[in-house]
C-alpha cells in the first residue's frame, strides 16, 4: 500500500532534520580528530587500546568528514550512513560495554569513572546511540527530499 499523502509530507521535514542531525555531528566530530589529535585522535585512540592509533584515528576522522558531508547534502546517503552506522557499532562495542562491564574488551581499556554498569554505560553512549539509529533511519529511509540524491536517480528517494 503506497504511503499518504501525509506520510510523503512528513518524510520532506523528518529525513532532512535526520541528515542535518546526523551529518553535522559526524562531520565536526570528524574534523575534531585532526584539530585535537591528543584528545580526540591518536592520543585518545591510543589511551583506549587501539593498535596502530597514528593511522586509524586520522582514517576514521576521514571516514566521518567524507560521509558526514555526504550526508548533509544528501548524496550516497544510505552508503555514507551505513559507514556510520558500522563506526558507531565499533565504538559502542569498544568503549561503551566495557563501561558496563565495568573492566576492559580485548585490548580495549575501559576509562576511569566514579561508576561503573548499565545506567553509567547508557549514559555514556546516549549520543552514540543517537547516532547509530539516525544512520539506521538514513540506511533504510534513503536521504529525503532536498537532497543530492533525489536528483541524481529517484530509486533512492523515499517514496
Amino acid at each position: 500500500m503506497p504511503p499518504s499523502p501525509h506520510a510523503r509530507n512528513r518524510a520532506r521535514f523528518v529525513l532532512p532534520l535526520v541528515r542535518l542531525m546526523v551529518g553535522a555531528v559526524f562531520l565536526s566530530e570528524g574534523i575534531q580528530k585532526f584539530l585535537y589529535p591528543a584528545l580526540r585522535g591518536p592520543g585518545r585512540f591510543a589511551d583506549m587500546g587501539w593498535p596502530g592509533a597514528e593511522v586509524l584515528a586520522p582514517g576514521v576522522g576521514a571516514a566521518e568528514v567524507v560521509c558526514g558531508g555526504l550526508i548533509l547534502l544528501g548524496l550516497y546517503t544510505r552508503w555514507a550512513a551505513g559507514v556510520t552506522a558500522a563506526l558507531m557499532t565499533v565504538a559502542i562495542i569498544t568503549t561503551k560495554i566495557p563501561i558496563w562491564m565495568g573492566a576492559g574488551v580485548g585490548p580495549f581499556e575501559v576509562r576511569e569513572l566514579s561508576e561503573y554498569g548499565f545506567w553509567s554505560m547508557a549514559h555514556a553512549m546516549r549520543t552514540d546511540w543517537a547516532m547509530l539509529l539516525g544512520s539506521l533511519v538514513l540506511v533504510g529511509a534513503g536521504s529525503g527530499p532536498w537532497a543530492v540524491d533525489r536528483r541524481r536517480n529517484r530509486r533512492t528517494y523515499t517514496r
